[in-house]
């Protein structure tokens, strides 16, 4: 794929941002994009993607694209996720780079160019690290090992530290311009279009309004459905259990059948039954769940449920599609 250049750049940027109970910090937000990006971009949009928040946000989108002509609103039908939203707004962005962010202001608006500037020297995605994680022990646990599983389904080794704050080419989305599963993981698609990723260092700053609405369970379910959704790698580990608990039972009948053999007794004692029952029961069971797991990814996909649905939209800019 071509190198994003400064002309690129120039024609056009869209900010994505998914909005989930963020009345209070969006006002801020948008004020600040505003005062960042007319130094970056000849045109740009900022495009708002409410996800069936339950306070204001929506009235508070309606009210930021009332007042600015580059901000466009988009309003779920109900929440999807995060990824959802991400895929709406970025099938809807009309620029030829796209920045993703969050509501929360943890991102900082000031630290877009650092993104753009890596974009513009070859990188078809680039992520905003942050220099250390603002968040507690369990979480940065945990979110070290969603983004390893990230890393991992994407086929990429030298990059784990995945972020919401990313900037990519709005062309990679022809990669993915007919996927319809309800399964959305956006970094996912975006490897499917290319394989030159990378990443700078941002400031991220703790969050200040509201609450983080991805505890270490949520993260741990969304690494699982990194893993069972795009990857095949758990059915391989399945298969590995299997195969080695095989060799384990081959080995303790020869141990059973050679005791028998050379000193006329067998093994005594039910504990010894007892446990290789329950390490091969374990086993079963283990894989059992590995391959039930792929089921309902099969099953959720072929029930067609839409990605996402949208219920109204806020009159965007004047301005044709790139």
């Amino acid at each position: 794929m071509k190198s994003t250049s400064t002309s690129d750049l120039r024609a056009g940027l869209s900010v994505v941002v998914p909005v989930y109970n963020s009345e209070q910090s969006l006002t801020p937000l948008v004020e600040r994009l505003h005062t960042v990006l007319p130094s970056l971009a000849g045109e740009w949009e900022i495009l708002l993607i409410n996800d069936g928040s339950r306070d204001r946000s929506w009235e508070v989108v309606r009210d930021l694209a009332a007042r600015y002509p580059q901000v466009c609103g988009i309003r779920m039908m109900r929440n999807f996720g995060q990824h959802n939203a991400l895929l709406a707004g970025v099938r809807a962005a009309r620029y030829s780079v796209i920045v993703t962010m969050d509501d929360d202001l943890q991102h900082q608006p000031e630290e877009i160019p650092k993104l753009l500037a890596k974009l513009a020297s070859g990188e078809d995605v680039v992520y905003g690290t942050p220099v250390s994680l603002p968040h507690g022990l369990w979480r940065n646990f945990f979110s070290r090992f969603t983004k390893r599983a990230f890393a991992y389904a994407m086929r990429i080794d030298d990059l784990v530290d995945i972020t919401a704050f990313r900037a990519f080419r709005t062309e990679l989305r022809g990669a993915f311009q007919t996927y319809s599963s309800p399964q959305v993981l956006i970094d996912v698609l975006l490897s499917w279009g290319t394989t030159k990723f990378s990443s700078v260092k941002c400031e991220h700053l703790p969050r200040t309004i509201g609450r983080s609405n991805y505890t270490p369970g949520k993260l741990f379910n969304q690494a699982m459905l990194i893993l069972t959704g795009f990857s095949t790698a758990p059915l391989r580990l399945a298969s590995s259990v299997g195969f080695v608990f095989t060799l384990f039972g081959l080995t303790v009948l020869a141990y059973v059948v050679g005791r028998y053999l050379i000193t006329g007794a067998s093994v005594p004692g039910f504990p010894f039954l007892a446990s290789a029952i329950a390490i091969f029961s374990g086993a079963q069971l283990f894989a059992l769940g590995i391959i039930g797991e792929y089921l309902a990814r099969i099953f959720n996909r072929t029930v067609e449920q839409p990605a996402y649905v949208i219920k109204e939209t806020t009159e965007p800019p004047d301005s044709s599609h790139v």
